[in-house]
């Protein structure tokens, strides 16, 4: 059986949003100097947005703010997707390196999207358990 959500941390998808962030910073240490203000900058806010709004939109105590975040947090994802291609295709990343992180926004991605699932429909996430 799975353990009762008392708090954000207690989310899966908050903690691998987290490792996500961690990773995604220290990757990012390597990009030439000249991006710090540039790219550097944006994957990192992106990367920060994701467990942020998690984190906010369950402090609501609101089903429709909680969904509202939810959603952010999923265009926060998608948009760091897109500056980790960008940052690939500027070979800022090795492919490998690439592949292991896109891998983790992949899953991450799975579960919002589930998340966002469950609270805009529960009665039907509730019929599948």
């Amino acid at each position: 059986m799975n353990a009762p959500i008392r708090t954000f941390r207690d989310l899966i998808v908050w903690q691998k949003s987290m490792v996500l962030v961690t990773a995604v910073y220290q990757f990012s240490r390597l990009f030439p100097k000249e991006e710090v203000y540039g790219l550097t900058s944006q994957i990192r806010r992106s990367a920060v947005s994701i467990p942020s709004n998690l984190a906010e939109g369950y402090a609501w105590r609101s089903r429709a703010e909680y969904v509202r975040f939810v959603q952010i947090s999923i265009g926060s994802l998608y948009e760091l997707e897109t500056q980790l291609e960008i940052a690939a295709n500027l070979d800022f990343i090795p492919k490998t390196r690439f592949s292991e992180i896109n891998e983790k926004v992949r899953e991450i991605d799975r579960m919002l999207c589930s998340l966002h699932q469950k609270l805009t429909h529960p009665k039907q996430s509730a019929n599948k358990a």
